[in-house]
């Protein structure tokens, strides 16, 4: 008897079944007392020792060799960090008739997170792109949203996320860059051990990223601000969510092709510059957010999930649309994508068969981003961090 398996159109990340399993339990059973100040520490720890293995693995010089193609990156940079966040702005008209404001201010810092790396270079490549101006692009993306994240959520989001206060900035600073630094001055002596150890600090991610999350929704229960979400206004949202990720990848296409830009370019643009971090956001949430980290991430996670599936269709098109004699600076290598097992593991290769070293793509904060592709001929075995 053959085991009902998931169409290969409809990616199911196993690491979004994990988040869901961890707010289940927090929902269930969240830490109180004296428990959650300890485990509020131990997820303070967690989010420094992510941003601290960030910085080992992200290559600044592998951004910094693709300043050549500046005005790709500039256009991703534009899409990521100035339209999504007007368009996030733009959506608080529609409180309270669709969203509240919780739910809102989820939805506005979801449109300030960097873009990914990992699954930008798989449906990249997958769709026959400029591979290596997706690797560039989301290096500068993450480089770029370690401190534009956390200032622009100030700026726009005001007493939400903290605001320009001293406790908030000493928290971005000791929690996220202080840790990034450290990580990048370290690189040249722990960047080689730790790729070589890559597994077990994958789960050492994972399972801090999940701790992180944990203690987040636990708060929020104690809080009871759970209690401000119904079922109508979480389909609302995912609606909103839908016509957001349709309007930024139908720009990010037609918008970069009245630019001047070739085909290649104009798909490492479209899903470098539609996509959103899971992983980046959610410890960024819990610094600047605290007990209302639970519902800020939540439109983070709901878009996840639809950017996988979209992307992963719209990948495949791309791909059977090619003209093979036109595909320059692509690759065709369309079994380059991530195996969600290992996506969270830190050093990860991607297997892009577009660079000369697929192996050192400028490592990046682990992003449950890209469940495994599955191709007529074969799994996916390449792991894309």
């Amino acid at each position: 008897m053959r085991r009902p398996q998931i169409p290969a159109w409809l990616p199911l990340d196993p690491y979004i079944l994990a988040l869901v399993g961890t707010v289940a339990l927090a929902a269930l059973l969240p830490v109180r007392g004296t428990a959650a100040t300890v485990a509020g520490g131990a997820a303070t720890g967690a989010v420094a020792l992510l941003f601290f293995l960030y910085g080992t693995r992200l290559s600044t010089r592998e951004a910094l060799d693709g300043l050549r193609h500046w005005r790709l990156h500039l256009t991703v940079l534009t899409c990521t960090f100035v339209i999504f966040p007007l368009l996030g702005l733009a959506a608080k008209g529609l409180v309270p008739t669709l969203l509240t404001g919780p739910l809102h201010n989820g939805l506005l810092f979801l449109c300030l997170v960097p873009s990914t790396i990992q699954s930008s270079i798989a449906f990249t490549s997958i769709a026959r792109g400029n591979v290596p101006a997706a690797i560039c692009a989301g290096s500068f993306s993450s480089l770029a949203g370690i401190l534009l994240t956390p200032l622009l959520a100030a700026v726009l989001m005001g007493g939400t996320a903290g605001g320009f206060s001293t406790d908030s900035l000493l928290k971005i600073v000791l929690q996220l860059l202080l840790p990034f630094l450290l990580g990048q001055a370290l690189r040249p002596w722990l960047g080689d051990l730790l790729a070589r150890r890559k597994k077990v600090l994958g789960y050492v991610d994972r399972g801090s990223i999940l701790l992180v999350v944990y203690t987040a929704f636990s708060a929020g229960m104690a809080a009871g601000i759970w209690r401000q979400v119904s079922p109508a206004r979480l389909g609302a949202l995912m609606l909103v969510e839908a016509a957001l990720l349709t309007v930024m990848l139908l720009l990010t296409w037609y918008g970069a092709a009245r630019l001047g830009f070739g085909r290649a370019d104009r798909i490492a643009i479209q899903f470098a510059g539609s996509k959103k971090s899971l992983a980046a956001g959610l410890p960024m949430a819990s610094v600047l957010f605290g007990a209302q980290a639970s519902l800020a991430v939540l439109p983070l996670m709901l878009f996840h999930q639809m950017q996988l599936m979209v992307c992963a269709v719209l990948a495949r098109r791309r791909a059977q649309d090619a003209d093979p004699e036109a595909d320059t600076g692509a690759t065709t290598d369309t079994r380059a994508t991530a195996d969600t097992e290992d996506t969270a593991h830190t050093g990860g290769t991607a297997d892009t068969g577009a660079t000369g070293n697929p192996g050192n793509t400028g490592g990046s904060l682990p992003d449950p981003q890209l469940p495994p592709h599955r191709d007529t001929e074969s799994a996916d075995t390449a792991t894309v961090r």
